[in-house]
């Protein structure tokens, strides 16, 4: 059996966009969709509508919430087999745990509590950060159509290993959508003391933006023949260079650059960045 892709659903309206977002994508790939329910908060609602109801009122809003969900799923995509999940636990511990066996992992990025538009709750950057499949998180002013007429898949690639998957889930996904690849890499302009790297006597001195074109050609050694790609470096921070290159794209890949030992905002400051800020949805991939 395929594995599923797991959209987190709270009953939000941006978690209903990512529904829409993700029975698209099931669609495309081929995969049948689970929604997970995992909250501790509905223990605290509902509880004249439990009471008529004869349930317990966690699991009168926990079924609301999910039926809800899988309804607007299967309207949207009525060929995609939807499955559902109610887990009574706090969501970013039952969305890792579930990333286990996924192929993906589609959250919205504002969920009940209330956050400004413009901050990532704790559960996306929790779950982006400790996922053992690739999360793809859509902020709430982000289409929920997976293709456009004029889109691209944009991938942001550091000359780290973490770029191999990272690169290898921005083809497929490009390829799938029949759009082309852009690929950026960023370099900062080093100041006027900036060392040179180590270089052997009377080898020329490659300069950084030299350095930086070696290290995109390095990262998309193993891309397909043939695969549509435009290949550029930006000057300037990474995360502003993949916050402007995204605006338009379908879709933002990142590869996943955790620090050790930590369990909470596991992600470099770049992938923060971009999953707050993007103009598209981000899908964040571990190596």
């Amino acid at each position: 059996m395929a594995p599923p892709l797991i959209v987190g659903v709270d009953g939000s309206e941006p978690s209903l966009r990512a529904v829409d977002w993700a029975a698209d994508e099931a669609a495309l790939r081929g995969l049948p969709l689970k929604l997970v329910h995992a909250s501790l908060w509905e223990r605290y609602e509902g509880t004249a509508l439990a009471e008529d109801l004869g349930k317990p009122s966690e699991q009168v809003m926990a079924e609301n919430v999910v039926e809800t969900a899988a309804r607007r799923a299967h309207l949207r995509r009525p060929e995609v087999e939807v499955t559902t999940d109610v887990l009574p636990e706090e969501p970013e511990y039952a969305l890792v745990r579930e990333s286990r066996t996924a192929a993906a992992v589609v959250l919205g990025s504002r969920g009940r509590s209330g956050l400004t538009e413009a901050v990532l709750g704790s559960v996306g950057v929790t779950v982006a950060g400790h996922a053992h499949c690739p999360v793809i998180v859509l902020r709430k002013n982000h289409d929920d159509r997976v293709r456009s007429a004029t889109g691209r898949v944009v991938l942001g690639v550091g000359g780290r290993r973490e770029d191999a998957a990272a690169v290898r889930f921005a083809v497929e996904e490009a390829r799938l959508r029949g759009v082309p690849l852009e690929v950026v890499r960023a370099r900062l302009r080093p100041g006027p003391e900036a060392p040179h790297p180590a270089v052997e006597p009377g080898e020329p001195v490659a300069s950084p933006a030299e350095r930086a074109a070696e290290e995109l050609t390095a990262a998309l050694r193993d891309i397909p023949s043939g695969t549509a790609s435009r290949r550029r470096t930006v000057e300037g921070p990474a995360h502003r260079a993949l916050i402007d290159a995204s605006a338009g794209a379908d879709l933002l890949v990142i590869g996943a650059r955790r620090r050790e030992g930590h369990y909470g905002l596991a992600l470099g400051r770049v992938a923060r960045a971009v999953l707050h800020h993007t103009g598209c949805p981000v899908a964040v991939v571990p190596e």
